[in-house]
């Protein structure tokens, strides 16, 4: 009998906001999806002591009354289930017992449980990544998630100082943010509150208390207020609801330490809504307020003509009450208010074959436009940074000469607003006018102006230094897609030099080959399979060197350790080298011998690449088997002079240098005359000697002659020398060199 009062008793509160709100649910699915998960959750608890379900019905709760619909209470019952439950549950499951929309909707939910990434950092920017790719597949997933964030903020208490603190910190930065795009004001509001009681408990008191007293000294005039705008209202047959706020501890805090401000410069300290039926009257009921007060100039806003991006509309206007004490007055329709408390949220379409609002659709572009800039960069930094720029960001409403309303970030040039109209205006911009006056192309528009695009057919599209001056993550993705898809070839230059500049500061030295090696290993880590796209995505700004230059130093590291004689370690490591068939009279592995017998594993050093025919010498490396140098390798000389390191080196020699079948990377550095075809002319020859190319690159000498870098393969020295008589008997060929780099 306990257990099932304890049921009912959990289950109350989902019940009574069910029943208090206007729509029609399946009580029979909710009741479902909370069985389910009343059972797996059963025996956990919260760290408040509270049993775990106790925290999916409150955030079910909230869910309901948002009005959304009956799959969003189901998944918001569910949303732990997969991640704190896997052993008992999944999605499948969840998908056969409550549909795939709820499915689909926990899966959005739930954190990013095995991803590859670097540091908690990029965690942390993978989930957000996720969250936004759900959300671009259904708006419900954000509108749960702030809903399970205010609930856990509301009882945040019950963590330790450190996890209190960081669950606020990233609240305010991302969810109450997030709540103020989508127009939720009150979540957002409650969320910024309860995250400045952790983030900053004494400056949240002193403003708490500054509101008291201040409440305290003049506690009747916004009920003054109301009964004299009241009473001129219904003396004019205006049906309304009014009611009156202070400013939230957070907004006081902000204008006051963020902004400098004292509380006298604070001049919407008390407000007054009021909620009519119609638009005309909005404005009717403005013109009997400034009627009856002294209104402050420059105070006045129309939110209705020119909405905001997150669809808030409302008029506000700062007036003077009649003991001198500012105060702002909000008006708007019933609809309105609504979509000022509940954002887009207040407009969501239930599921009864109706087609999502087109307005909202438009409003909620800057997701997909989020998205699409990322996928012209891999670098999890300049994700956040377009992700703050979207979600932070104050508006700049500017006209174009149509009269059309263009939304930007605050701070945005001209360059923004060519790139929010099209991207084919921004990439044939060649100048602006704002007010009818030519400006530069990094000017910033204030509210009101009107911009003109000035544009031409015989651009040459976009210059990179745009990259530097532009605010926006859309126009910084609608500049990159430009160079990434015209501009492969230059990029891929721009991007090998950057590399190689930072490697010269770095003082690192390489081959072409182990360069390309280092750079494929780190491009894959990123999704980047092939050494031409890294530095066309590097050149074209997709990723930025500095967040990859600590991985690609530590490739270096790694090829300098196995190629670098290291301390001499005990015969039983040495012994480890040798293969389990050494015993048997096969072929040594790459055709070398050491001291005289076959088998044992064997590598050819980076820093010479030798080939059959040199004089080598084998090195036991740890881990490794022997790598094998030139004799004259500058390595070899170097750890030969430290005697530790002797009993490591061993007699190496080719076992059949003359007849290999084999083919070995040969490098060759060849200097030409600055002549068109020299490339072709150097191809045509190796190909006719039938040697394949692996790798070719040039680069510009000093002296105005062009070095052509080759990666070919031959089979030994002797096969090395007919290659190099014959490239050298090509009349723009002034020298060839073995290319290596040590």
């Amino acid at each position: 009998m306990n257990e099932e009062n304890n049921y009912q008793e959990q289950f109350r509160p989902l019940l009574e906001a069910i029943e208090k709100s206007e729509h029609t649910y399946d009580l029979e699915k909710i009741r479902k999806a909370f069985d389910y998960a009343a059972g797996l959750h059963a025996g956990q608890f919260r760290q408040s002591g509270e049993p775990y379900i106790s925290h999916p019905v409150a955030v079910a709760v909230i869910v309901a009354e948002l009005g959304l619909d009956t799959d969003s209470i189901c998944a918001a019952l569910l949303h732990d289930t997969v991640e704190d439950c896997s052993d008992k549950t999944n999605l499948d499951i969840l998908r056969k017992m409550f549909g795939g929309e709820v499915a689909m909707l926990v899966d959005g939910l739930t954190k990013i449980i095995q991803v590859q990434v670097a540091d908690k950092e990029e965690a942390h920017i993978e989930n957000i990544r996720k969250m936004l790719l759900a959300m671009n597949k259904d708006i419900r997933v954000i509108f749960i998630k702030l809903c399970d964030r205010l609930h856990n903020m509301r009882t945040l208490s019950a963590k330790k100082e450190d996890r209190q603190r960081a669950i606020a910190l990233e609240t305010m930065y991302i969810y109450a943010p997030l709540a103020h795009r989508l127009g939720m004001q009150r979540i957002k509001q409650e969320l910024e509150n309860l995250s400045l009681y952790y983030l900053d408990p004494i400056g949240y008191a002193e403003v708490q208390s500054a509101i008291e007293k201040k409440y305290g000294q003049s506690s009747n005039f916004i009920e003054e207020a109301k009964e004299m705008l009241s009473e001129k209202l219904r003396e004019n047959d205006i049906h309304f609801t009014m009611e009156g706020r202070v400013k939230s501890v957070y907004s006081l805090y902000r204008k006051m330490y963020t902004n400098n401000k004292s509380f006298d410069e604070i001049y919407d300290f008390y407000a007054v809504r009021v909620i009519v039926e119609t638009e005309l009257e909005c404005y009717t009921t403005l013109g009997y307020v400034h009627e009856m007060f002294r209104s402050v100039p420059g105070r006045f806003k129309d939110y209705i003509s020119t909405p905001k991006p997150n669809l808030y509309r409302s008029l506000h206007t700062t007036v003077i009450g009649k003991s001198g004490i500012p105060f702002e007055v909000q008006i708007r329709t019933k609809k309105m208010h609504e979509e000022a408390e509940y954002g887009i949220a207040a407009h969501w379409k239930y599921k009864s074959g109706e087609q999502s609002d087109a307005q909202i659709d438009e409003k909620l572009r800057w997701i997909a436009k989020l998205l699409e800039s990322d996928e012209n960069t891999r670098d999890p930094d300049e994700f956040m940074r377009s992700f703050k720029t979207d979600i932070f960001h104050d508006e700049t409403f500017v006209f174009t000469p149509k009269g059309d309303v263009i939304s930007l970030a605050q701070g945005s040039t001209v360059i923004d607003f060519a790139y929010a109209i099209h991207s084919a205006v921004g990439n044939k911009m060649v100048g602006a006018k704002i007010n009818g006056t030519i400006v530069p192309i990094d000017r910033v528009p204030q509210n009101g102006d009107i911009v003109e695009i000035i544009t031409s057919q015989g651009s040459k599209g976009p210059s990179r230094d745009w990259l530097g001056i532009v605010k926006t993550g859309e126009a910084r993705s609608k500049i990159r897609q430009w160079f990434k898809k015209e501009k492969r070839s230059e990029n891929i230059l721009l991007g090998r030099l950057e590399v190689e500049r930072e490697l010269k500061k770095l003082g690192k030295k390489y081959t072409d080959s182990q360069l390309n090696e280092i750079i494929l290993t780190v491009g894959r880590r990123v999704g980047i399979n092939d050494v031409d796209d890294f530095y066309n995505t590097l050149g074209f700004g997709g990723i930025s060197l500095s967040r990859f230059l600590p991985k690609i130093r530590a490739e270096f590291d790694k090829l300098e350790e196995s190629d670098i004689p290291k301390p001499a370690t005990t015969e039983e490591e040495i012994s480890k080298v040798k293969l389990t068939e050494s015993s048997g009279r096969k072929s040594s592995a790459d055709g070398v011998l050491i001291d005289g017998q076959r088998g044992y594993q064997v590598k050819f050093a980076k820093c010479c690449n030798p080939l059959p025919g040199d004089r080598i010498i084998g090195f036991i490396t740890k881990g490794y088997g022997v790598s094998v140098h030139k004799i004259d390798c500058p390595n070899v000389e170097h750890s030969t002079k430290s005697e530790e390191n002797l009993s490591r080196w061993v007699k190496a020699e080719w076992e059949n240098s003359e007849n290999t079948k084999e083919n070995y990377e040969a490098h060759l550095k060849i200097a030409v005359e600055d002549q068109i075809g020299v490339i072709a002319a150097i191809s045509t020859t190796l190909a006719e000697m039938k040697v394949s190319i692996h790798q070719i690159s040039t680069q510009q000498s000093k002296n105005g002659a062009i070095t052509v870098s080759l990666v070919v393969f031959c089979r030994n020295t002797a096969h090395y020398d007919q290659i190099v008589s014959k490239l050298r008997s090509i009349p723009a060929v002034i020298s060839v060199e073995r290319g290596f780099t040590y």
